[in-house]
């Protein structure tokens, strides 16, 4: 998932960080691209080893000698990894020089992947899905926080869009191409090919990406004391129930397209899926300085009604495409947006409000990878949208509801 405890701006104490905007005019100060995109690869590769079963099931699922709900929970457990070690890791690295961590963590990746390309057993294929889940931990705890540091403080909401570009880079050509490359040459060598993106990646960083010291001792965020603070509590209810409906379906969308006889094209759908998620990130980073609440009224209202769409109109494909393109402008920008409100909520406390949405996230990601298996097996995958709209109602109504704290009609400082 996509937020960062390590949000520390131009403001702070490191002597490196951005420069202050009254440097000069802020359409002199540029962002420094390059090493933002080897971020923005990072969050690609974390997004997409995350999501890419979600594709390949049926093929992982006759090659492990389980069910395609068991193979599921190769989703379950990545998101397990990050949300039981999301917290605890942060804190025992908080001290860790930057560039060392983000290292560490893709190298994590590396082999977490080459391990399940090269796995046979179910088991060892869920350790090393595992061992991702906690590389993720790792990368999520710094990625988001890493961008800020990079840029200008007016063009830190950008850097950040930049960054989180990723993760709908990974669902519009990364989820596609995995699940194309799958089909014709088998999901393994999908999983060896993220090997040998995130080694090239690791090149990269080396090169480009700039270092920052980690965090002082007294520094580290305390964070129980964040929940008390009001707004953080509404954004982190979102994050847990929106991503939790969300994850429905997607970790079986794959099942879900083959049970409407669209088996096929599931490849083209998460890249209509994904292609109008690009457009949803770039309209959130342009509008997010002064419309974060609208914003997210509007991506959940999108999501619901690609929801509404799937429950009642799938028979027809051309509307199943129609659902994928509102699904795509509702969720694209999501990740930003909740990270966004996470740290404006916590003010002080931004850095254990944003831990505490990392592992909610995820913890939302494992619950909806079980949650899915057993209402495929119990009642069918015609069962996945329904759920969805139950679980954004309340979402919905905690948003509107928040307007003077968590989503205000008026962002701090905008």
């Amino acid at each position: 998932m996509s937020t960062s405890p390590d949000t520390t701006t131009s403001s702070g104490k490191d002597s490196r960080a951005a420069p202050d905007a009254r440097a000069g005019s802020e359409e002199r100060q540029k962002l420094p691209l390059f090493a933002l995109l080897a971020l923005a690869t990072a969050v690609f590769i974390t997004s997409l080893t995350e999501t890419l079963p979600a594709g390949l099931l049926p093929a992982m699922s006759d090659d492990l000698h389980v069910s395609e709900s068991a193979t599921g929970q190769t989703v379950t457990i990545y998101a397990i990894g990050t949300a039981l070690t999301a917290i605890p890791l942060t804190a025992a690295t908080s001290a860790w020089r930057r560039k060392v961590l983000l290292l560490t963590a893709m190298a994590g990746f590396a082999v977490a992947n080459t391990v399940t390309a090269v796995s046979s057993v179910y088991g060892l294929t869920m350790v090393a899905r595992f061992v991702a889940g906690v590389a993720a931990g790792l990368a999520w705890a710094l990625l988001a926080g890493y961008a800020r540091r990079m840029a200008p403080a007016p063009l830190q909401g950008k850097a950040i869009a930049v960054a989180m570009a990723g993760i709908p880079v990974a669902l519009s050509l990364g989820v596609p191409a995995g699940t194309f490359l799958g089909e014709t040459l088998g999901w393994r060598t999908a999983f060896l090919a993220m090997t040998g993106l995130t080694v090239l990646l690791l090149l990269w960083i080396v090169a480009a990406v700039p270092d920052y010291p980690g965090q002082e001792r007294g520094e580290r965020p305390k964070m129980l004391g964040a929940l008390r603070v009001p707004g953080v509590a509404p954004v982190l209810f979102v994050t847990l129930v929106f991503v939790l409906a969300h994850t429905i379906l997607y970790a079986y969308v794959a099942t879900f397209l083959e049970d409407l006889g669209m088996g096929g094209s599931t490849d083209l759908v998460l890249l209509v899926f994904g292609a109008a998620s690009l457009v949803s990130i770039w309209v959130v980073g342009a509008q997010i300085h002064r419309r974060l609440r609208a914003l997210t009224i509007a991506s959940t209202l999108l999501v619901a009604g690609a929801a509404a769409l799937l429950a009642v109109l799938s028979d027809t494909t051309a509307l199943v495409y129609v659902a994928a393109l509102l699904w795509g402008l509702g969720w694209g920008g999501v990740p930003t947006l909740l990270q966004t409100a996470a740290g404006d909520a916590g003010g002080d406390s931004a850095d254990a409000a944003q831990a505490m949405l990392v592992t909610l996230w995820n913890v939302a990601m494992a619950g909806g990878g079980i949650l899915g298996g057993v209402l495929l097996d119990a009642i069918g995958s015609d069962s996945f949208p329904w759920t969805m709209l139950l679980l954004l109602l309340p979402v919905l109504g905690v948003v509107v509801l928040a307007r003077s704290h968590g989503f205000p009609a008026k962002r701090p400082g905008a």
